[in-house]
């Protein structure tokens, strides 16, 4: 498995953020992670990512331990978060050249992954001067610069226009097929696009997993999302 869970718990204080917590994704899953604000999908991701450290239970990403081998995890995995972080007043090219430093990769595969995220326009730019569309790009470039084999997004498609979600929609789902996909969204119709596999979540633990097309077979994932969530 690229990623397994296993009893993942978490506190914030006295709060139980989540609950023994387990799943397990494989290579070529695009795997939309849902639940409504509040029901610990960021804290998992950041778990996941070595962001936070959990209260209980493990994880592995790629057969590396989460606590004892974080190195190799972070190299394992590309993470976009939420609030996409970047230096503004860095041009592009600048950025994503910093970040190639970081991962110790060649100039070369800086080219590459602009034409991939569609950045080539936009590239001579400073990171301030473009739209909240392209800045996400400029994130997912550097989430994609070091080829990893787990991608982790949470909510990777805010702030695009219609024109700009398909083509990310078209990008997740072509690099879905050879990585595996943690896909967070609270777009119904983007989760239904790109992802082949839901696990929903609601105060802490696992309500619904399951492929799309057997999730979806009576009612939309709206109603199904309402009708565990409420």
């Amino acid at each position: 498995m690229s990623i397994e869970v296993k009893n993942i718990t978490k506190f914030y204080g006295k709060q139980k953020v989540l609950d023994a917590m387990s799943f397990s994704l494989k290579k070529g899953e695009i795997v939309g992670f849902l639940g409504p604000n509040g029901a610990g999908k960021s804290t998992m991701m950041k778990i996941i990512t070595t962001y936070l450290k959990q209260d209980e239970g493990s994880v592995f990403v790629n057969n590396f331990d989460i606590i004892t081998e974080a190195i190799a995890v972070k190299k394992s995995i590309g993470y976009l978060p939420e609030h996409n972080p970047l230096y503004l007043e860095m041009y592009v090219k600048e950025y994503l050249q910093f970040c190639a430093k970081i991962y110790k990769i060649d100039k070369s595969e800086i080219t590459k992954t602009i034409e991939l995220v569609g950045l080539q326009i936009e590239s001579h730019k400073k990171i301030k001067q473009l739209s909240k569309g392209y800045r996400q790009r400029v994130g997912l470039a550097a989430t994609l610069l070091h080829n990893p084999e787990v991608l982790i997004l949470d909510e990777p498609t805010t702030g695009l226009d219609p024109n700009q979600l398909i083509d990310i929609r078209n990008l997740i789902k072509d690099i879905g097929k050879e990585k595996t996909v943690l896909f967070s969204s609270h777009i119904m119709q983007e989760v239904e696009a790109i992802c082949n596999r839901v696990i929903l979540i609601n105060k802490g633990k696992i309500v619904a997993d399951s492929l799309i097309e057997d999730l979806t077979k009576d009612k939309s994932l709206t109603d199904i999302f309402t009708k565990l969530t409420r």
